[in-house]
């Protein structure tokens, strides 16, 4: 098996509605395992809450998630941010990845050029995951980045 880094996202009660929106979103398998079908309930309360969610997605990406239960604390904030990133060829599946976290949510940074080029955007989704998306712009070709450089056709004027 090959290693894999991927993110977990954790909540306190809305796993499975933000599992739900995320495959909305990208698409693909979800698959979610509570406390109680995994025989895990130590508090009644938590029996139908996520311990478990996993969203692989048609394009490869792989979203996995769970709810704290009761017993545990959890923070409200954290540092942590999510990326899309892809070129041209990427780019209307990105662009409509970002107008479809942005339904309910908050956006940072509109999706425009960014001062090195790309299209870059930024949105924090219903469930307060941020989210950017940077759509990569072609390198220029040589014709294209030296366009007052004289050719061997044409003599400097």
């Amino acid at each position: 098996m090959t290693s894999r880094l991927n993110p977990y996202l954790g909540f306190r009660d809305d796993a499975r509605q933000a599992l739900e929106f995320y495959r909305s979103v990208f698409g693909g398998d979800l698959r979610i395992g509570t406390f109680a079908e995994m025989g895990a309930v130590q508090d009644p309360a938590d029996a139908d809450k996520i311990m478990h969610g996993q969203l692989e997605t048609t394009r490869g990406y792989v979203l996995m998630a769970s709810d704290t239960p009761s017993s545990m604390s959890r923070s409200d904030t954290n540092n942590i941010s999510m990326s899309l990133s892809g070129d041209g060829a990427d780019a209307d599946d990105l662009r409509g990845y970002f107008a479809a976290l942005s339904d309910a949510g908050t956006v940072l940074e509109p999706l425009t050029q960014a001062p090195w080029g790309d299209e870059f955007g930024m949105v924090t989704d219903r469930f307060g995951i941020t989210w950017l998306v940077n759509i990569t712009v072609a390198p220029p070709t040589p014709h294209q980045a030296t366009p007052h450089q004289p050719t061997p056709e044409q003599p400097e004027a």
